[in-house]
């Protein structure tokens, strides 16, 4: 098998309204997070539990970030392909962090809202709009 892949798919819903910066070269970014949240039985108590993630989703694609401007909003369920990529800042303290996100940019990145009126709508790297399916019943999650 020659290279590599790098593919994050994240299917959940917005946890607050996306953050859009813009930078004086007329660039945007749109910053967010997800929940996914997984529940089981426990086996000895036979108690349901659940456990949620939080996923930083950052999207530098112009065309996508002028989507999540206007129809993202908190609760919206949102299916994501993008890539991982974690980066280094230091905190007040001088200290380095790490944060994983995943992130659509360029051509790499699918955005499908599940939620929209008229069924999902799939939007792509290429700024294309097409009818995505809707699923059925729960969310697998």
């Amino acid at each position: 098998m020659a290279g590599s892949v790098n593919k994050a798919i994240i299917l959940g819903f917005c946890g607050r309204d996306p953050e859009v910066k813009s930078f004086p070269n007329g660039g945007k970014i749109a910053n967010f997070s997800i929940a996914t949240t997984e529940t089981w039985r426990d086996k000895q108590s036979g108690e349901r539990k659940e456990r949620t993630e939080w996923h930083n989703i950052v999207i530098k694609n112009e065309g996508l970030v002028g989507v999540v401007e206007r129809y993202v909003k908190k609760g919206s369920k949102l299916y994501i392909e993008g890539a991982l990529q974690t980066r280094k800042w230091q905190d007040a303290s001088g200290n380095d962090r790490y944060t994983t996100e995943v992130v659509l940019a360029g051509t790499n990145g699918t955005l499908t809202m599940l939620d929209g009126a008229g069924g999902g709508t799939q939007i792509q790297e290429q700024d294309s709009f097409a009818q995505g399916d809707d699923l059925d019943g729960e969310p697998p999650f």
